[in-house]
């Protein structure tokens, strides 16, 4: 019996790793697909001798979409930027790269077609990211109205940008900023994380639920917490104390247009325009509970990770 093939693009990236586990794990075929096929190397052991490959294709590139799609049962796009560099916009990558992915699909005859967006994508946002991320939706739908389109919120786990990040700056840092307070009482923009294996799941799902067919899904964590409570969280898996330091946008501002310089960004002015708004899952909104999964608690599985970040000291006390 032929296996039915799954095309993952994005698939070495922090999501697409436990993506490509489950659907190795549920007996498909993996095209790893992503412009250097090597860095998706490390995939195939997660399957059987030869059914996970990696495979070259560049989301911008229409022909090498389509060379990824042929044959294909299933397709998921993840593929997404944080900030712009060089030719890697955010129009060619969330709009035009999905637009590709999208019609590439429809094309193929795919059967399912899954596209991660983000949490706050919005035509009207003040920042470029939220609004190609809802013109990349736009012409997903337009070209595969079938498609099941997720929006997760800051996603977390062992390999995340986020945690990781603060908890690093903990460890050297005598100070945690709070992005967008304006006082040592104002807890700042606020958030949903959610747990990158739930995600997972709810890909998997949308391949499976006919009720997921043209459908939008927002993911989000238990837990809604402002910035102050996520650096309160660091400070608490980490056993670091830390001054928080409120950090008005328009000092943040001042400090992107600087960092915005380096080669890679820790952050950007159109980052400061998107923590402006709330990333949360909307009241009305489909959610993790409508696919059949039960949202992580990020105090659940931070331990797991962050332990490498405790000072010594404050492990002498948890082991004694």
């Amino acid at each position: 019996m032929d296996r039915r093939i799954a095309t993952v693009f994005g698939a070495s990236g922090f999501l697409g790793r436990h993506v490509v586990r489950r659907l190795a794990a549920a007996g498909y075929g993996v095209r790893a697909a992503g412009r250097d096929p090597e860095s998706a190397l490390f995939l195939k052991p997660m399957g059987d001798v030869g059914q996970v490959v990696p495979w070259p294709a560049d989301v911008t590139h229409a022909d090498s979409v389509a060379a990824a799609v042929r044959g294909a049962d299933v397709v998921i796009n993840l593929v997404g930027i944080l900030y712009e560099s060089g030719r890697a916009t955010f129009q060619k990558i969330h709009v035009d790269g999905a637009a590709n992915v999208a019609q590439a699909a429809a094309a193929a005859g795919v059967q399912r077609l899954v596209h991660v967006s983000a949490l706050g994508a919005d035509a009207s946002s003040p920042a470029k990211y939220a609004r190609s991320k809802a013109a990349g939706e736009a012409a997903v739908t337009a070209a595969f109205p079938k498609a099941t389109i997720l929006r997760p919120s800051v996603v977390f786990g062992p390999e995340d940008d986020f945690f990781n990040r603060f908890a690093s700056m903990a460890r050297l840092s005598p100070v945690l900023p709070v992005i967008g307070a304006a006082s040592p009482k104002d807890g700042g923009p606020k958030f949903q994380p959610v747990y990158v294996a739930d995600v997972a799941d709810a890909i998997m799902a949308a391949l499976t639920d006919a009720k997921a067919k043209g459908q939008l899904f927002e993911l989000g964590g238990p837990t809604v917490y402002s910035f102050r409570e996520l650096m309160q969280l660091v400070m608490a898996q980490t056993g670091r104390k830390r001054c928080l330091l409120p950090l008005p946008y328009w000092v943040a501002d001042i400090q992107a247009a600087f960092l915005g310089l380096l080669p890679r960004p820790p952050l950007t002015l159109d980052q400061v325009q998107l923590l402006r708004r709330d990333n949360v899952v909307g009241d009305k909104a489909k959610t993790l509970k409508n696919l059949g999964i039960t949202p992580t608690a990020a105090e659940a599985i931070l331990p797991t990770y962050l332990m490498r970040f405790r000072n010594n000291a404050w492990q002498g006390v948890q082991n004694a």
